[in-house]
């Protein structure tokens, strides 16, 4: 495990400087952002090929997270469903999860409001996995890992066009979101084993959402060098293709040598 841990942090570092934590559970492979008391990153380390079945050994080995901080756990798994907060009832989670996936009895389930209340997204944790992450914090909050790139879209919604897909790329996972006249009208993620796969779930929503191909914007975060997608890549398929990047809430101390090598959606903008 220690020989995939790669450490980013600022010229100052000192872990005693770390008042929260930031995990993000990816399906293989995990960010652990420490922040100080001003809410600033201090430290990043990143574990490669990371088993989940691995984080209890972890927690007890990795020195950001010895210290007994409040902690933040995002999880980016496919088991997890939006249901308009009008209609969402606390109590109820099996039942709307039960659409994505088998539910078991010790899942323990939690929920995060997004859009002013207007949308709440639902997921479960295996109550093991649970126990062990609180055994070694007595502050925990719950995530699922999409509500960083969905709270991203609701800021940005206002600067959207009638039809968009929106598109975030995570080693071989997309989030693939949307909007018609500046409502989430889909949103779903997708394993992916190239980039062809990328145009595959494009053209899913268009055809699904009747959009014209002619006249949709297809926004990609998270492209890399290696991956071969380039604008000029995209604007092969679609008239209106560009690759972005997040605006930023996140703060950083001076360091971070090579951090953007990283291109993580949540080095610029999470869910806080």
């Amino acid at each position: 495990m220690e020989s995939n841990l790669k450490v980013f942090k600022s010229d100052r570092f000192d872990v005693e400087d770390a008042s929260s934590l930031s995990l993000f559970l990816y399906p293989d492979s995990l960010f652990i952002f420490a922040k100080d008391k001003n809410n600033t990153n201090i430290c990043i380390h990143e574990y490669l090929n990371f088993n989940w079945n691995s984080l209890e050994q972890l927690v007890i080995s990795d020195h950001l997270l010895k210290n007994d901080i409040p902690a933040t756990i995002y999880l980016h798994h496919p088991i997890f469903s939006l249901v308009p907060g009008v209609l969402f009832q606390p109590g109820e989670e099996a039942t709307y999860l039960s659409f994505a996936s088998e539910q078991h009895t010790n899942t323990s389930y939690f929920n995060t409001p997004l859009d002013s209340n207007n949308l709440q997204v639902l997921s479960g944790i295996e109550g093991k996995l649970k126990k062990s992450l609180q055994a070694r914090f007595s502050e925990l909050t719950f995530h699922h890992g999409s509500v960083s790139f969905l709270s991203y879209l609701f800021k940005e919604r206002f600067n959207l066009i009638g039809q968009e897909i929106l598109i975030s790329i995570f080693g071989n996972q997309i989030y693939a979101a949307a909007f018609s006249n500046q409502e989430l009208t889909a949103f779903n993620m997708f394993s992916i084993d190239s980039n062809a796969d990328i145009l595959k779930y494009a053209l899913i929503f268009i055809e699904q959402l009747k959009f014209d191909r002619n006249h949709v914007r297809i926004s990609l975060f998270g492209a890399t060098s290696e991956s071969g997608i380039t604008e000029e890549w995209g604007k092969e398929y679609f008239h209106h293709f560009r690759l972005l990047s997040p605006h930023a809430n996140q703060n950083y101390t001076h360091g971070f040598k090579h951090l953007k090598s990283v291109n993580l959606f949540e080095t610029n903008w999470q869910f806080d």
